[in-house]
């Protein structure tokens, strides 16, 4: 009888230990689950936003690179490339990559760069634009061969306005 009431004392000291340890566990898992910070459609764009991430002492993966890399094709298929933060640190993340694309654009001596239709210092450098005569039969052939279009112009765009230029 004295066995046994040991063994149940045991028993449940064993499983608050169990239940703690689960508890202790499921906090740290939560620092772990893995978020979606931003889509990108080429590698370089995802490993420049990883190592500023990681230079900020915030912890970056980056999923789907090989299968777009290889084959260009599966981005739409595959969502494109992500770059994955853990939930914990989703809001500081985000705060640093909005930093990098508010920052303002400047030429080589050093001045801003304005749109030249509104005027505005909110401008994307490279993006991928097929709006001319050269993109548009790009277009057209890689539709009827099913290829990937493999020209396009890389320029700068307005974030207010839309204007290329």
């Amino acid at each position: 009888m004295e066995d046994k009431r040991h063994a149940y004392i045991f028993q449940e000291d064993k499983d608050m230990r169990l239940a703690n340890c689960w508890g202790q566990l499921q906090n740290e898992c939560q620092n772990y689950i893995m978020v979606t910070l931003r889509i990108f459609d080429n590698s370089i764009e995802a490993h420049l936003a990883k190592s500023r991430l990681e230079v900020e002492g915030i912890s970056s993966y980056i999923f789907d690179e090989h299968i777009v890399t290889l084959n260009p094709l599966y981005n739409n298929l595959v969502g494109g490339i992500k770059l994955k933060v853990s939930e914990f640190d989703l809001e500081k993340a985000q705060r640093i990559l909005t930093e990098i694309d508010i920052k303002e654009i400047s030429d080589d001596q050093g001045k801003t760069i304005y749109c030249p239709q509104c005027g505005s210092s909110k401008i994307q450098a490279g993006y991928k634009s097929i709006k001319n005569i050269k993109g548009i039969l790009a277009f057209i052939v890689s539709l009827f061969f099913v290829v990937y279009p493999l020209y396009y112009k890389r320029v700068k765009k307005c974030q207010n306005c839309g204007f290329e230029f």
